[in-house]
């Protein structure tokens, strides 16, 4: 069985912009149709590191919001808070990020909710009873959310290759002590020198694995620590250092099986839109962007989570690269751009989603017309 993938190119004229495209896709592959009336919809977006501008433009977010109304659901735009410190580490300045970036209720018509809330404590534990995981810390916002949409930028990863759909479901949608147990199951230790003995690692610990030495400092018990990341979201000094330490297959698929933690709870309540345009070679999260490695390609949507995404590499990889991006002489058509890039193997997160049954690799592209503003095919 192949998944449809809807597509349409980024050529725009005075009878159809880009605006209008956008919408038509997306409404092609009936993402909308799955809107009841009274429905929470999240739009699961990146809203930008401050200094980068490669991300999503309001205008174009704001028309699938409208698209969300014209069917009776109540839309929202929604991201979870970071496990590195930064400008989206807590809602408040994860908020003033975002409306920085442009994301306010009078540019795209829809309340911003940070999903995780303040410092990225509420989720809800969802039991998958995958491969790496029994349960998922899934954001709560967009666990409760009735539909889910999400918005992805295609683009470069240093970890993953590329990023896109299933990365934007996975990572972005778990809270930061989810997003620690994705980036490593190694068990967390104290920098002694940074910790100040306030204890909140040994009030956040599910496991009782964290107690103090004589010196008041904290100590985690290895044979206790069920690693799942807590102390390290949530230490006010950041005296328990993330640990990005892990082989790339294992951060693909248990990415991949937080990705299933969000869409298993929404069966024919998901919608997924890649916008292939601005393909920076690292990631949004960045505080700049590069030039970009291929032209602008194009807008994808689909219900299918895994064909969306490997539609998206694979008309990348086609493409010829930009003479002047950190690519130019050095890849061409036909090469794997992002391998390229980062030296790095994206195919582990598809091949996980299509095992844990979310999608399928296999996909028809189908491209839509436009005439006029309007879909003729």
């Amino acid at each position: 069985m192949s998944g449809e993938v809807y597509f349409t190119d980024m050529t725009a004229n005075s009878k159809r912009n880009l605006l209008d495209k956008a919408v038509g896709v997306a409404k092609k592959s009936a993402i909308f149709d799955m809107v009841e009336k009274e429905d929470k919809v999240a739009i699961k977006l990146h809203f930008g590191e401050e200094g980068n501008v490669a991300f999503i433009p309001p205008p174009l977010v704001r028309v699938i919001v409208e698209a969300v109304k014209s069917k009776g659901g109540k839309p929202f735009l929604t991201d979870a808070n970071t496990l590195y410190s930064g400008v989206r580490h807590n809602a408040v300045d994860h908020l003033e990020t975002a409306l920085k970036n442009g994301f306010s209720y009078a540019t795209v018509g829809a309340p911003v909710i940070i999903a995780d809330g303040l410092n990225g404590a509420d989720y809800v534990n969802v039991e998958i009873n995958g491969k790496h995981f029994d349960q998922v810390k899934i954001s709560s916002a967009i666990h409760y959310a009735d539909t889910i949409i999400t918005i992805s930028h295609v683009k470069g990863h240093e970890l993953f290759g590329f990023g896109g759909t299933l990365k934007n479901l996975g990572m972005g949608c778990g809270c930061p002590a989810g997003k620690q147990a994705m980036h490593s199951g190694m068990i967390p230790t104290v920098d002694e020198e940074k910790c100040t003995a306030c204890g909140v690692c040994i009030k956040r610990c599910p496991e009782e694995a964290i107690t103090r030495k004589e010196n008041k400092k904290a100590y985690i018990h290895e044979e206790r620590c069920i690693g799942c990341g807590e102390c390290v979201a949530f230490c006010p000094v950041s005296a328990i250092p993330a640990n990005w330490e892990t082989s790339e297959a294992d951060l693909q698929e248990r990415t991949a099986e937080y990705a299933w933690g969000v869409v298993k709870e929404k069966k024919g309540k998901s919608g997924f839109i890649n916008f292939i345009m601005n393909v920076s070679p690292d990631c949004d999260c960045a505080s700049w962007n590069d030039v970009p490695i291929v032209s602008d390609l194009g807008i994808m949507a689909s219900t299918d989570p895994v064909a969306i995404d490997q539609a998206s590499l694979d008309l990348v990889n086609r493409a010829p690269v930009i003479e002047n991006s950190v690519l130019g002489g050095k890849a061409g058509a036909g090469d794997d751009k992002f391998r390229a890039v980062h030296d790095r193997n994206s195919s582990h997160i598809l091949r996980h989603g299509e095992f844990l049954k979310m999608g399928n690799r296999n996909y028809v592209l189908k491209k839509v017309w436009m005439k006029m503003g309007k879909i003729v095919g």
